[in-house]
């Protein structure tokens, strides 16, 4: 009888094994499937978006950005993504910050409330701009960008990627040079008044 359930009880224990295993190995067969699909659109977008002639070289350079692209959408959050977004008279819905004047990437930086990119839902702030109607940012000026957006009729398609880390970085940076600005106007402008006040006949003598 001992023999019966220590055996049963192996029993069990490999068909649970077994039962988590297939369970883990379906969920990654699904996740992988999930990320693939989304890889291929990232792939399809920009291969058909960067191709615009049939220059052979031309082409290999878009099949290696959209290889890069991605092999990126492979890294899980940050991947990036396509969103297109309607244009309408009350614009996009959303701010945008940095630049290569700024030395730092192109920033999604406000969602406008109630506007066009809130209603749409497919744009969040912290996301990286990449990419406008098929042609890059990364790298370029800031007023580059707006201009690309502020060409865009009916819609725009644009590239992000979701790295809310770097912008939060960014914003401080900028911070910290918008306090040492400020404390630069305010000790310039003391030094001023006080100089008024130490030599208050040279102002009068000037006025007159």
């Amino acid at each position: 009888m001992a023999s019966n359930s220590s055996w049963g009880r192996r029993r069990r224990r490999r068909r649970k094994r077994f039962s988590t295993k297939r369970w883990s190995q379906d969920f990654c067969d699904i996740y992988k499937t999930v990320t693939n699909i989304k890889n291929a659109k990232v792939y399809q977008y920009m291969h058909e978006t960067i191709t615009v002639n049939g220059c052979p070289e031309y082409q290999a350079r878009a099949t290696a950005k959209a290889t890069v692209a991605a092999f990126a959408a492979s890294e899980g959050h940050s991947h990036p993504r396509v969103v297109e977004l309607p244009k309408t008279e009350e614009g996009l819905g959303f701010n945008v910050m940095g630049g290569k004047e700024q030395n730092s990437p192109i920033y999604i930086s406000r969602i406008i409330p109630g506007g066009v990119a809130e209603r749409h839902g497919g744009l969040k702030r912290g996301d990286q701009l990449l990419s406008v109607n098929g042609v890059s940012v990364e790298g370029e000026h800031h007023e580059k960008a707006v201009e690309l957006l502020k060409a865009a009729k009916d819609s725009v398609k644009l590239v992000v990627r979701y790295t809310p880390k770097v912008l939060e970085e960014m914003e401080a940076r900028f911070e910290k040079l918008r306090t040492a600005r400020r404390r630069q106007q305010q000790q310039l402008l003391m030094q001023q008044q006080q100089q008024q006040q130490q030599n208050p006949g040279s102002q009068q003598n000037h006025m007159s």
